[in-house]
């Protein structure tokens, strides 16, 4: 059996020796250096030139023989000495586990901690605490994160010497762990733990509140106090769905006389109105009206649209038809659509206008006007983001030492959440569009029905408030001789919620085409598009926590100085405008003997201001 012994000190002293030969090798092939590869010839002949170069070429090669010698030797000299340092590492090592495994061994077996040592951290996740450190010497361990819902570990405690280890992060929803104790006759306490920020679901949507640093007995400052969780954001703003359909108005009743006298159609009924969670009534038709030749014949207007989350729709106007084939003087004008009404849920649609009634005449000089298109109702303003949580207050700071020691500070309180988004408003109803309106004998008169203009769009929802930082913790007090500590800064409010999209404009109705065989024809105008809704109003940022008080100074210390207030969160930015709705198109007319003078053309709605 073959045996290695290595000792360290002869293989460093070893190392010494040969990288001292190295170094007297390279000075003196770099004194050679010169002489040996510049030899002059000795006379000018051929000769004496040969054999002066053959010694130049000889002293070169020597020269590069000699640096990788070198370079090998340097190397040489670099793995003894890192042998030689790993040996004696080794060694080192070796007899300090021995040694404190020796003293260790019978106090953690009758007492449960070691005598020298740190003791270990909490697994992350697992909330476990850390492990006391040793009972002479050591710090504690720090406490491991908690998972969801569970608080941090509890910081390790230290020996007679020592820092308390640091509090586990509190997880989702829970508080940081508290810091352990400094040594009983030197150490500072360990600070506390973060708050854990707050979620939907977990310990009723609160944040947790940051760890109390811990304590130092005799000598030492306190732990700082471990900051607040963040608040939970504000909800988003969500428009209502709306369902089902409330009945429609009845017809109005129809007049039929073909005589000489004159008729008028009924008024349909309105809509019937619905809950906000329903579409409102469709309006009633307007009756229908005959009259006979040189009589005029009314037809009824449409029903107005009834009241629901979404507006109803207005009825349609009654069609009306005057005057014979011997006949003159008749006048036939056709029942307006009824208007839509306005959405009365958040983000709801605005009820369509009605169509206008038709319109014919017979006989000579006879008029027939086509009805007007209804107005469109406007859309309902988006539904408000939620306001944000409030942040999580600071942990307390640790007491100083007994004897001398500085209280420590406050935690900070935590962010408030942001203030949820505002819904996008509801967009405006379309306008009515207008019938036919027409005339069959010479020198009568044929007039389409003005389109019903589009309804506003509503204005977005304003966004959330932003939540209120949390509290500061106040700082611990200070020993005998030492200062109180600072109270923690309260939070920083929360971000107020962006503002809702404002409404699209409604599109405007069409206008009336007119006819007339030999006569005069003149084309409805279109009705206007509706205003676009203006976005909504950003929310407010969040008040500012309260800040901590500081702790009581010592018989020979000051106290500490209080917390500041945070600062209040920032506004949220306002909702983008939109365009407003198109003009419908404009009514032709035609005539037999050649084209008629068509109808104006409405405007197109404004765009939405933004927010």
């Amino acid at each position: 059996m073959s045996y290695v012994i290595a000792m360290p000190d002869l293989m460093s002293a070893a190392v010494a020796d040969l990288a001292g030969i190295g170094t007297a090798l390279g000075t003196a092939n770099a004194t050679a250096a010169a002489a040996t590869a510049g030899v002059l010839p000795a006379a000018a002949d051929e000769v004496s030139a040969a054999i002066a170069a053959a010694f130049g070429s000889h002293a070169l090669t020597y020269q590069e023989v000699s640096a990788q010698a070198a370079a090998f030797h340097e190397r040489f000299v670099q793995l003894l000495g890192g042998g030689a340092g790993a040996y004696a590492a080794a060694e080192t090592s070796g007899v300090e586990q021995l040694l404190l495994s020796a003293v260790n061994a019978p106090a953690q077996a009758f007492l449960g901690r070691p005598l020298i040592g740190d003791g270990a951290n909490g697994a992350t996740g697992s909330g476990a605490n850390g492990g006391a450190g040793g009972l002479l010497w050591g710090n504690g361990g720090a406490g491991g994160s908690g998972a969801a819902g569970q608080a941090g570990g509890i910081g390790g405690d230290a020996g007679l010497f020592g820092t308390g280890g640091a509090g586990g992060a509190g997880g989702v929803g829970a508080r940081g762990g508290s810091g352990g104790s400094g040594g009983w006759l030197g150490g500072n306490g360990g600070n506390g733990g973060l708050g854990g920020a707050a979620a939907a679901g977990i310990n009723g949507g609160l944040p947790g509140r940051g760890g109390d640093g811990g304590n130092a007995v005799l000598f030492g400052a306190g732990g700082a106090g471990g900051q607040g969780g963040t608040g939970l954001p504000g909800a988003n703003g969500v428009n209502p769905v709306i369902t089902g359909q409330a009945a429609t108005g009845s017809s109005g009743n129809a007049i039929f006389d073909g005589t000489t006298r004159n008729s008028f159609g009924f008024t349909g009924g309105d809509g019937a109105d619905g809950g906000s969670a329903v579409t409102g009534g469709t309006g009633g038709t307007g009756g229908e009206a005959l009259a006979g030749a040189g009589a005029s014949a009314v037809g009824g207007n449409g029903g107005v649209g009834g009241a629901g989350g979404n507006g109803g729709a207005g009825g349609a106007g009654g069609n009306a038809t005057a005057g014979g084939a011997s006949g003159s003087f008749a006048s036939a004008s056709a029942g307006d659509g009824g208007n839509g009404t306005n959405a009365s849920a958040p983000g709801g649609v605005g009820g369509a206008g009605g169509t206008g009634g038709s319109a014919t005449g017979f006989g000579s000089s006879s008029f027939a006007f086509s009805g007007n298109g209804g107005d469109g109702g406007g859309g309902g303003t988006g539904a408000s983001g939620g306001t944000g949580g409030t942040g999580g207050a600071g942990g307390n700071g640790g007491h100083g030492g007994m004897l001398a020691g500085t209280g420590g500070a406050g935690g900070t309180g935590g962010t408030g959440g942001i203030g949820g988004l505002g819904a996008d408003g509801g967009s405006g109803g379309a306008g009515g569009n207008v019938a036919f309106a027409g005339t069959a004998v010479t020198g009568s008169t044929a007039q389409g029905g003005v389109g019903g203009d589009g309804g506003a769009g509503a204005t977005g929802g304003t966004g959330g408030t932003g939540g209120a930082g949390g509290a500061g913790g106040n700082g611990g007090a200070g020993g005998l001789f030492g200062n109180g500590g600072a109270g923690g800064n309260a939070g920083v409010g929360g971000h107020g919620g962006t503002g809702g999209s404002g409404g699209l404009g409604g599109i405007g109705g069409n206008g009336g085409n007119a006819n007339s065989i030999s006569g005069s024809s003149f084309g409805g105008d279109a009705g206007n598009g509706g205003t676009g809704g203006d976005g909504g109003d950003g929310g407010n940022g969040g008040g500012s926590g309260t800040g901590g008080m500081g702790g009581g100074g010592g018989l020979f210390g000051q106290a500490g100085i209080a917390g500041t207030a945070g600062a209040g969160g920032s506004g949220g930015d306002g909702g983008s405008g939109v365009s407003g709705g198109a003009a419908g198109t404009p009514g032709t007319a035609q005539t037999g003997g050649g084209s008629g003078t068509a109808g104006g053309k409405g405007n197109d709605g404004s765009a939405g201001a933004p927010g």
